[in-house]
C-alpha cells in the first residue's frame, strides 16, 4: 500500500493548495496593479460596479422600467417615491438608469468582442500573407476609414433598422477598419522574429504560425483595445439612440433617456438628464483610465519608464 505525505498532498497538480497559490499571485498583482496605477485601479472597480448593476438589475431597480403613471408620476421631481423623479410618461428614471447599465454593456462588450475577433483575424492574415490580398484587404479598409465612424454607423442602421442587433452589426463595422489597421502594423514587425522564421523552417503551416506564434504577441494590444474601443462603442451607441436611429424607444437605455425630449427636460425636469449623462461620462472616463493603465503596464516599450 503506498502511502503520501499530508503534506504533498496540497502540492499535487489541482489540489485546493494549488488553487490558493494562484488565488493568492493574483490578489498579488491586483494589489500591485493598484499601487502602481491607482487611477487604473478605480476605473476597473467602476467597470465591475458596472457589471453587478447589469446583472442584478431586477433586484436593484425599484421599479419596473416599463411602468407608466402619466397622471401621478410626469415630471415627477426627484424624492422617495423615486429618487431621479419621472420622465414624460411618468416612468421611473432611476429603473431606467439601472436597465440601461444592462443595454449599454451589452451592445458594447459584444460589438468589441465581435469587432476584436474579426479585426484581429484580418489584421493578422492581411500581414502575413502580404501581396495582393494585403493590397486588396488595405484598400477596403482605406474605404471604409473614409467615413467618420458616426456617419458610417448611421448610413449602417438607416440600411438595417432600429434594433439591438443591429446597433452591434452597426458598431462592428465602424471598429474592423481601425483595429485592423493597429493589428496589421504589430503583426508586419512580429512576423520578422526569429521564433516566426524558425517555425516556418521546420515546415509549420501559416495558421499554426498564426494561431501559435503571432496571437499570443499581440494579446496584450489586443485587451488594450478592447478596453479603449468599449468606451467608444458605449459613446456611439448612446449617440444612435440619442439621434433615435439606435435601440427602440421603449427600450431603457442611456441615450434614448436624453433624446427627443432633451430641450423639453432642460426646460421642464432638468433633472432627467443628469442621471444619464453622468453614466455616460463616468463609464467612459473609466474605460480609458483602465485602458490606459493597462497599457502601460503591459507594452514593454514603456517598461522602466514612467509608465511603471
Amino acid at each position: 500500500m503506498v502511502t503520501r505525505d499530508p503534506d504533498s498532498i496540497g502540492a499535487l497538480p489541482g489540489s485546493g493548495r494549488e488553487w490558493l497559490d494562484r488565488l493568492g499571485s493574483a490578489l498579488t498583482g491586483i494589489k500591485g496593479f493598484a499601487r502602481r496605477k491607482p487611477l487604473g485601479m478605480a476605473g476597473a472597480v467602476v467597470l465591475v460596479a458596472m457589471v453587478f448593476v447589469a446583472i442584478f438589475a431586477p433586484l436593484l431597480a425599484p421599479r419596473d422600467p416599463y411602468d407608466t403613471d402619466a397622471v401621478n408620476s410626469r415630471y415627477l421631481p426627484p424624492g422617495r417615491t423615486m429618487l431621479l423623479g419621472g420622465d414624460i410618461v411618468g416612468r421611473d428614471a432611476m429603473s431606467r438608469l439601472i436597465y440601461g447599465t444592462r443595454i449599454s454593456l451589452t451592445v458594447g462588450l459584444t460589438s468589441v468582442f465581435i469587432g476584436l475577433a474579426i479585426g484581429s483575424l484580418a489584421g493578422t492574415s492581411s500581414a502575413y500573407f502580404g501581396g495582393k490580398f494585403d493590397l486588396a484587404m488595405q484598400r477596403i479598409i482605406d474605404g471604409l476609414m473614409a467615413f467618420p465612424a458616426l456617419i458610417l454607423a448611421l448610413a449602417v442602421m438607416a440600411v438595417l433598422g432600429s434594433s439591438i442587433n443591429n446597433v452591434i452589426a452597426a458598431l462592428v463595422v465602424v471598429f474592423v477598419p481601425g483595429i485592423t489597421r493597429i493589428i496589421r502594423s504589430q503583426v508586419l514587425s512580429i512576423k520578422e522574429m526569429d521564433y516566426v522564421l524558425a517555425a516556418r523552417a521546420v515546415g509549420a503551416g501559416p495558421w499554426r504560425i498564426i494561431f501559435r506564434h503571432i496571437f499570443p504577441n499581440i494579446f496584450a494590444t489586443l485587451l488594450v483595445l478592447a478596453t479603449i474601443t468599449l468606451g467608444w462603442a458605449i459613446v456611439v451607441e448612446a449617440s444612435l439612440s440619442f439621434l433615435g436611429v439606435g435601440v427602440p424607444p421603449d427600450i431603457p437605455s442611456w441615450g434614448s433617456m436624453l433624446s427627443g425630449a432633451a430641450q423639453t427636460y432642460i426646460r421642464t425636469a432638468p433633472w432627467l438628464i443628469i442621471g444619464p449623462g453622468v453614466a455616460i461620462a463616468l463609464a467612459v472616463f473609466s474605460v480609458n483610465l483602465f485602458g490606459d493603465a493597462l497599457r502601460d503596464v503591459l507594452d514593454p516599450r514603456l517598461r522602466g519608464t514612467g509608465g511603471t
